[in-house]
């Protein structure tokens, strides 16, 4: 009754199955963990943002990346601005990510002498992307500012560090760069200021990183592990089908195999003679 499951084409099709339901599961454990990534990540970031401000000198060190539990974190800084020094960072969107422009990268010599980026904000690219453009300076003398600590911008970070760029334009941020371009040892990774708020005047502060969204990876999870539970019902389904179907070909074809055989000789022979 089920002979035809060893046919060729019911062969390749169980086997099919059977590889693709360990992979459909894998696919659903995989997306698992990544939601559950992006919930731990999710806390961390709420946890670092809503954490009373340290000096960020105790969080981070010359040539030292920033630990992963301390980015975002609140840190504070004072020292004054080396605008001579400042650079901008090409191919930054607006908090509303639709116009394209520059973050403004200034060094900040703090009051024991060492160097910490900030990047204080965005700035519209203006016509000429050749030329260094025009930024609102920043508060002269003394300074206190606080900022969310960022972790340095590298190859993991997708973002492509084009060389031959115009003078005093970067496509990363990254201490170790731009220690090596000023001479001189920066604190690792970098401030994203948020306090003092320049105005209308100065750069438009970065906003704050989003951190309530789960994205769609637990959904994703499940519809994998559906489609793993998907393949053997399918299967019994299509197993159940063939065989109802050869069933009713077989009843089909037996009067049609009779009636093409005629009748039987023996019931010929002794079959009374019409009269």
């Amino acid at each position: 009754m089920y002979r035809f499951l060893l046919s060729r084409q019911w062969v390749i099709l169980t086997l099919v199955g059977l590889v693709l339901i360990p992979v459909m599961i894998k696919l659903g454990f995989w997306q698992f963990h990544r939601h559950e990534h992006r919930v731990a990540h999710n806390d961390l970031v709420a946890r670092s943002l809503t954490a009373e401000p340290v000096p960020v000198t105790e969080l981070t060190k010359p040539g030292r990346p920033v630990p992963g539990d301390d980015v975002w974190r609140q840190v504070t800084a004072h020292g004054t601005y080396d605008t001579k020094d400042e650079v901008v960072v090409r191919q930054r969107t607006d908090k509303d990510g639709q116009r394209q422009g520059y973050y403004v990268l200034t060094p900040l010599v703090l009051d024991g002498g060492q160097t910490v980026l900030v990047n204080r904000g965005w700035i519209p690219a203006g016509d000429d992307l050749t030329k260094f453009p025009e930024v609102p300076a920043p508060p002269s003398g003394k300074v206190s500012v606080t900022g969310r600590l960022k972790a340095d911008e590298t190859d993991s970070s997708g973002i492509k560090n084009t060389k031959g760029l115009p003078p005093r334009q970067v496509m990363r941020i990254n201490s170790q760069t731009r220690a090596q371009a000023l001479g001189r040892p920066v604190l690792g990774g970098y401030v994203e200021l948020t306090a003092p708020d320049p105005g209308t005047k100065g750069p438009q502060l970065v906003p704050e990183p989003d951190h309530d969204s789960i994205g769609p990876h637990m959904a994703y999870a499940v519809q994998w592990w559906l489609f793993a539970a998907f393949v053997p019902g399918g299967w019994v389904i299509l197993v159940r089908r063939e065989r109802r179907d050869r069933a009713a070909e077989a009843a089909k074809a037996a009067p049609a195999a009779e009636a093409a055989d005629g009748p039987d000789p023996e019931v010929a022979r002794t079959a009374p003679a019409a009269e």
